[in-house]
This record gives C-alpha cells, sequence and structure tokens, in this order.
C-alpha cells in the first residue's frame, strides 16, 4: 500500500493541513515531522486540519493532533477542524479533542473562525 501524503496549504498566517483518506502510524510520523518544520520556518497562528478526505484515523493521529493543539496554545495560536464525518468526530471526542478544539463546517468558517 502506498503512503498517503498530507497537503499542506499557507492562507496568510493560518496553515490548512489536508489530510489524507487514512491518518495512523504508518503516516503520522511525517505528519509531525512536515508540520515541525513548517511551524519553524514560517509564523503560523493557526492550524487547520481538513478531514474532509478522511474515512479513517487511529490513536496516532490524535496523538499529533493534541500535541499540535498543545504547541499553538503555548504559541497562543488556535487549531480547528472542518470536514470531519460522523466516524471521524467520533474518534476526535473519544479521544478528547471535541472540547478542546473547535469544528466547523467549511474551511472558510475554520479559517475565519
Amino acid at each position: 500500500m502506498a503512503e498517503q501524503e498530507f497537503l499542506y496549504e499557507a492562507k496568510g498566517q493560518v496553515l490548512v493541513i489536508h489530510l489524507p483518506k487514512e491518518v495512523d502510524h504508518h503516516n503520522c510520523r511525517n505528519l509531525k515531522y512536515e508540520t515541525d518544520l513548517l511551524l519553524a520556518e514560517n509564523y503560523i497562528t493557526k492550524i487547520v486540519f481538513d478531514f474532509s478526505e478522511t474515512v479513517f484515523m487511529d490513536s496516532s493521529g490524535i496523538g499529533v493532533l493534541l500535541n499540535r493543539y498543545k504547541q499553538m496554545e503555548r504559541s497562543g495560536g488556535k487549531v480547528a477542524i472542518c470536514g470531519a464525518s460522523a466516524r471521524i468526530l467520533r474518534v476526535l471526542t473519544i479521544g478528547g479533542m471535541g472540547k478542546l478544539v473547535p469544528r466547523y463546517n467549511s474551511m472558510e468558517e475554520a479559517i475565519a473562525g
């Protein structure tokens, strides 16, 4: 199985991360590494995780999201989620992210929110 890639998009000081179909331990190492580089090289005040293509996420994905949430909180930034299906929202809620990170129905709302 080919490793799924993450797509990154900068919208001003907002980093949008378009997540692949599966977010699991196989590709979360890349997500962590790549976002570490992007955050170190750019002044980012908000990260938006776009789950519109994602159908599966395991605890590794929760770990990366939680790590990014804590990192942004320390620097006064924010994290938001958009496009998550009911299945992904359930995983996020069970993982404790539902109370920490606001979710939006659209990318535009997530960026503006």
